[in-house]
């Protein structure tokens, strides 16, 4: 299966009828409920030293999942609690997501391991555990929840985080997911990408003409929200880095047009359409101009403009077909895709257009390059005679390596802190195809799917939110 280089992305799909319709009724739900956050004292215990260092290494951890206990979450006298339950069910499958930890089964904890709110080191000690976390959930009346947790090392047989967060009941995921996010940053070194979320394209319908409707989601697939109701084809969504923002592209007229999407507000604007077609938006870091492609004349020119429309400047000329331009972490580089050597491969330059440099050669054809926010590693797309394949490499080509392939395997972005990409994988089914969100680690393990009401494509991962 070869895809044809062409201005119009993944020709599968038909373009649709006209009308753009805003999804303005569920925006308020899109944005994290504001939740406050406190230091849990008592105990006689402290926060780790900031000196001291993660518990685990990540290569570590990849080699050996660590072991980690998590009894329910109880109310404050340590009745059930149903939304304790949830909660810690939710912490669960993040730190299990990942791959660098492995939940202990709660069958064989030992009973009254914790006394007066001190563990017992030993009851834990003897199930393997290198951490324990402990929780509870209170009601405070009027919509709002207490949450507490401590997270303890079994190994240095000391607490090394406690955190309490006062939030709206309906927030109760958001906080599952931040405190996941404080586990991973304390046992791992880093930050976690839990408390997160993915715009993507859903598809629905017949393969012949079907419905693509912007949507967002956590990054796990929960809280599921349709943004525009399909009457006109979306594609290509793109989170704002630094904003409750998203950059997408709609067919209307049969011509592909740039919008932004307002997250607080429910609400999109038109960015601009220029030359034949604009594909392809991508925020700058400080999300204040935007990258696109623009073709004219049998080209495609990769151009800069402000997110709030205006100040446009052409950085390639439109000699060859230049598409998918994406940012460096650090705002000083741009990677991109170019037929410029004869068939679509991989270059980077400096921003304002100097410099130009291929940094992909080896077989087949190289596409839909993303630039890690570690500012490690490119991911990109690549297709030849062995098929289609997600891979990553250095950003001057080195390291190359392959994470997965498939029959179709494309749209590859970084979660926020780098150690994941998720990307969307199509099989042949008895109506056409199927298409699925997929993450995978850097390392090319731990590859799950991503549960969508429909068929999904077109991933992008936001920063953390907060």
């Amino acid at each position: 299966m070869k895809r044809p280089f062409t201005m119009i992305p993944r020709q599968k799909r038909p373009v649709l009828s006209r009308r753009g319709v805003l999804g303005v009724g569920a925006a308020g739900l899109l944005l994290p409920a504001a939740a406050r956050a406190q230091s849990v004292l008592g105990g006689g215990a402290a926060p780790a030293a900031p000196d001291q260092g993660p518990p685990i290494a990540v290569s570590g951890a990849q080699n050996a999942p660590i072991p980690i206990a998590i009894p329910l979450f109880t109310d404050p006298s340590g009745a059930p609690s149903d939304i304790g339950a949830q909660i810690t069910q939710v912490i669960n499958d993040d730190l299990g997501h990942c791959g660098l930890f492995r939940s202990i089964d709660p069958a064989s904890f030992v009973p009254n391991s914790i006394a007066n709110g001190v563990p017992v080191w030993q009851n834990w000690n003897i199930l393997g555990a290198q951490a324990l976390i402990t929780g509870d959930v209170a009601d405070q009346g009027g919509g709002q929840l207490r949450v507490e947790f401590r997270l303890w090392s079994i190994t240095q047989q000391k607490q090394v985080q406690g955190t309490a967060y006062t939030t709206i009941s309906t927030n109760w995921r958001g906080i599952a997911h931040t405190i996941s996010d404080v586990v991973y940053q304390q046992m791992i070194g880093e930050p976690g990408y839990f408390f997160s979320r993915v715009a993507y394209i859903s598809i629905a319908g017949p393969v012949t003409s079907p419905v693509q409707r912007l949507a967002v989601m956590d990054y796990d697939g929960a809280n599921n929200l349709f943004l525009t109701d399909g009457t006109s084809m979306a594609l290509t969504p793109q989170f704002n880095p630094t904003r409750q923002q998203l950059a997408f592209v709609s067919f209307q007229d049969n011509n592909a047009r740039v919008y932004l999407f307002d997250l607080q507000s429910g609400t999109q604007r038109l960015v601009g359409s220029f030359g034949e077609m604009t594909i392809g938006p991508r925020f700058s870091p400080d999300g204040n101009s935007l990258l696109m492609s623009v073709s004219r004349n049998g080209g495609a020119a990769l151009v800069k403009m402000n997110a709030s429309g205006g100040g446009i400047t052409e950085l390639t000329d439109y000699g060859s077909i230049n598409v998918s331009p994406c940012y460096s972490p650090d705002g000083t580089q741009i990677v991109f895709e170019s037929d410029r050597d004869g068939n679509q491969q991989l270059f980077v330059m400096a921003a304002d257009g100097s410099g130009v440099k291929r940094i992909s050669f080896g077989d087949g054809q190289y596409a839909e390059p993303a630039w890690s926010p570690r500012g490690d590693l490119i991911a990109y797309t690549n297709w030849g005679s062995g098929g289609f394949s997600i891979g990553v490499m250095a950003p001057d080509g080195s390291g190359e390596r392959i994470l997965s392939q498939g029959f179709l395997v494309e749209g590859a972005s970084f979660c926020p802190n780098g150690r994941v990409i998720m990307f969307y994988r199509q099989t042949p089914s008895a109506g056409g195809h199927d298409s699925r969100l997929v993450t995978i680690g850097i390392d090319g393990f731990n590859e799950r799917l991503v549960d969508t009401p429909s068929d999904a494509s077109d991933p992008s991962w936001s920063p953390l939110l907060g």
